[in-house]
This record gives C-alpha cells, sequence and structure tokens, in this order.
C-alpha cells in the first residue's frame, strides 16, 4: 500500500464547506431554489424566464444563443423553446430564411409575463443581496466576474 501526500487547499478551510466553490454551489442551489418557487406563481422555470429576458434584450435570438445565454444545452433550449411557443409567449418562424437558425421574438403575451415575473425575480435577488452591504456589492461582483475569467468561461 501506497502512502498518499495529502494535497493542500487552495485557500486555509476547515472542511469542505470553507471551499469557495461549495458556498458558490450553496448559493446558486438557494437562488434556484427561491426563483423556482416565485416563478412557479407566474407559470413559468428558470430557464424559460431567462429566455424570456434575453428575447426582450435582443430580440430575434437563436436556439443556439439562447441556449449559451440561458446556461443549458442546446436540446434543453430547443425544449424550452418549443414550451414558450406553445403557450403562445414567443414566435418563431417555420422554416428558416437562411442556414438553420430559427430567430425568437416575444409575443404580447409574452411580455406580460415576462413583466409580471420580472417583478418576482427581482424580488428575490433584492432579499438575497440584503446579507451584503451595499457598499461592498460592487466589489462582490468584481470578484465574481474575476472568477469566472480566470476558470476560463
Amino acid at each position: 500500500m501506497t502512502e498518499r501526500t495529502p494535497v493542500p487547499p487552495p485557500h486555509p478551510a476547515q472542511d469542505v464547506t470553507e471551499h469557495v466553490g461549495y458556498r458558490l454551489k450553496r448559493t446558486a442551489a438557494a437562488l434556484r431554489g427561491a426563483m423556482d418557487r416565485a416563478l412557479r406563481e407566474h407559470g413559468l422555470t428558470v430557464p424559460q424566464y431567462s429566455c424570456l429576458e434575453l428575447l426582450d434584450e435582443r430580440p430575434g435570438l437563436s436556439n443556439a444563443d439562447l441556449a449559451r445565454g440561458t446556461f443549458v444545452t442546446r436540446q434543453s433550449a430547443n425544449v424550452v423553446l418549443r414550451g414558450l411557443g406553445d403557450a403562445g409567449l414567443i414566435t418563431r418562424p417555420a422554416t428558416a430564411d437562411h442556414g438553420r437558425a430559427l430567430p425568437a421574438h416575444l409575443t404580447p403575451a409574452g411580455r406580460e409575463r415576462l413583466h409580471a415575473a420580472r417583478g418576482a425575480v427581482y424580488a428575490v435577488e433584492a432579499r438575497m443581496i440584503t446579507g451584503v452591504p451595499a457598499d461592498r456589492l460592487p466589489a462582490l461582483l468584481a470578484d465574481l466576474d474575476a472568477m469566472t475569467e480566470a476558470l476560463g468561461d
């Protein structure tokens, strides 16, 4: 039997719960749960809401663009878009004018649903950031961006 050399942690930590990655995952899970509950009242899932937000900002995005913007696979984005289309919240052409992309657009019903749900989502975020002093929020956002860049995404 060979002896294993202990791997030093990237920063001082007593156990896994003190690691940055663990804390980020815990926060993301809490945020997702709170958003799921808030959006359920509006008949939306988090990926559906995210698609509506992106389409409100940038009408005509393709399935691939929406997949990247909502952090899901193209296949999952297609399912989300199909559900939004079936609910009358978005429109997409039956065929592509050129290439394979089918640009999506909000319908008036989609815009209404988004605006109603946005208040619930913003209330969740407001609740979440109550734990961060207002003068530290810009630094937190910068730190999160720096961590993302350090991982190459």
